[in-house]
């Protein structure tokens, strides 16, 4: 596959998946302000996701939209880290996975707004706004929560040790993003993950959470290796066209 085609649909299928995710939240949160702050965190996912989409399929020339390429593909097509499809086991593993992505994705985007790629850049400049204020939320209740009550901190803490080694698979690069930096169309990956680094030691540390050590990783996301759950989503997601293909409101 071509090298700006994964890219683009590893930066979709991340957002895309996240957003099913939040929205699982939606009439289940359990205050009313999270419940609608989850749901528009997803819409403004499935809109960086469409866009991402229409830079990937224009780039393939196959004539695939953005509908194509999310609900026509199976879960071996899929390019998105495993953190974003891990399951919401509670409301801190929601947070924290939301956090840990913010942390990455804020810098990644961030840098992409000089990339040399016009398209890219574009959406990078739009979907940055968006992405600055995800990161100020859901830092904010990680602190709250886990610098909180016993109980409070416990949760958060679990989460982080979870979801913790997940990250390895949000971090990685391989040659597709090597060739793409050569071009200027990627950022030093190098760079990314040290302000990933740093936020999120910054963060824990004022939530008085632990960041687990180096040890177990958990990669193949990237390159469409998925967990136990990522088949469970895409049921749920492409349900509708599956059953029905074509189908239009």
């Amino acid at each position: 596959m071509d090298a700006f085609v994964t890219f683009a649909l590893r930066m979709g299928d991340n957002s895309l998946i996240l957003a099913q995710r939040t929205a699982e939240w939606c009439g289940h949160a359990p205050v009313l302000e999270e419940d609608i702050a989850f749901a528009n965190m997803g819409l403004d996912l499935i809109g960086q996701a469409q866009l991402w989409y229409a830079l990937a399929g224009e780039a393939e020339g196959k004539g695939r939209t953005p509908d194509d390429i999310a609900f026509l593909r199976t879960e071996r097509q899929f390019l998105n880290s495993l953190l974003v499809e891990q399951p919401n086991v509670d409301f801190g593993h929601a947070l924290m996975r939301q956090y840990l992505f913010d942390a990455w994705h804020l810098p990644m985007l961030d840098a992409l707004t000089a990339s040399t790629h016009d398209g890219v850049k574009a959406l990078a400049g739009k979907a940055v706004k968006e992405v600055r204020y995800h990161l100020e939320r859901s830092r904010d209740l990680v602190i709250r929560l886990g610098d909180g009550s016993e109980e409070s901190h416990r949760r958060m803490q679990d989460a982080l040790d979870a979801l913790w080694p997940f990250t390895a698979d949000l971090l990685g690069t391989d040659a597709v993003d090597e060739e793409l930096a050569e071009k200027g169309v990627l950022p030093d990956t190098a760079a990314i993950e040290s302000a990933f680094r740093a936020e999120a030691a910054a963060t824990m540390a004022r939530a008085n959470l632990t960041l687990p050590g180096s040890g177990l990783s958990r990669t193949g996301g990237r390159n469409g290796v998925h967990s136990e759950h990522m088949g469970y989503i895409l049921a749920e997601m492409q349900y509708l066209q599956r059953a029905y293909p074509g189908v239009a409101w």
